[in-house]
């Protein structure tokens, strides 16, 4: 999983998210509102937290599973984390290859004719790392 940082920076950067069923996340609450719940992880689930669209924008619903009193959040109010393979379709076509090195993995990709290469121990943080790249050339 990607750490919170780079899923900030993904955000920050312009990577849209359109929460479905598996998706994980983080929430991002304002400075002045305090709820030990941030640093979990939640999972888009039909049963524990659904997407739904609303005439003012996707909600984050939680279904009175959860321990904590939070019926809903606003999606702007949530980070994306997403998976190996969610990173590795966003790459697209831009993506050449994974290669396991002995400490590391090294993603590469192209863009524009020209290769990138990043290197993490996690495979999630370096295609991660790869779509940053991607979508701050892309802006």
């Amino acid at each position: 999983m990607i750490t919170r940082e780079l899923a900030l920076a993904l955000r920050d950067a312009g990577l849209v998210w359109h929460p479905a069923e598996g998706d994980r996340f983080q929430l991002d609450l304002p400075d002045d509102v305090e709820l030990e719940a941030e640093a979990d992880v939640f999972t888009i689930s039909g049963m524990t937290i659904e997407a739904r669209r609303t005439p003012s924008g996707t909600i984050l619903s939680f279904n009175g599973t959860t321990e904590w009193a939070l019926d809903a959040v606003m999606i702007g109010d949530a980070v994306w984390l997403p998976r190996e393979d969610q990173l590795r379709d966003l790459l697209r076509r831009t993506f050449r290859s994974l290669v396991r090195l002995d400490d590391a993995f090294r993603v590469e990709i192209e863009i524009r004719g020209e290769r990138l290469v990043f290197e993490h121990p996690d495979p999630s943080e370096a295609y991660g790392q790869a779509l940053l790249a991607l979508v701050s050339r892309s802006r």
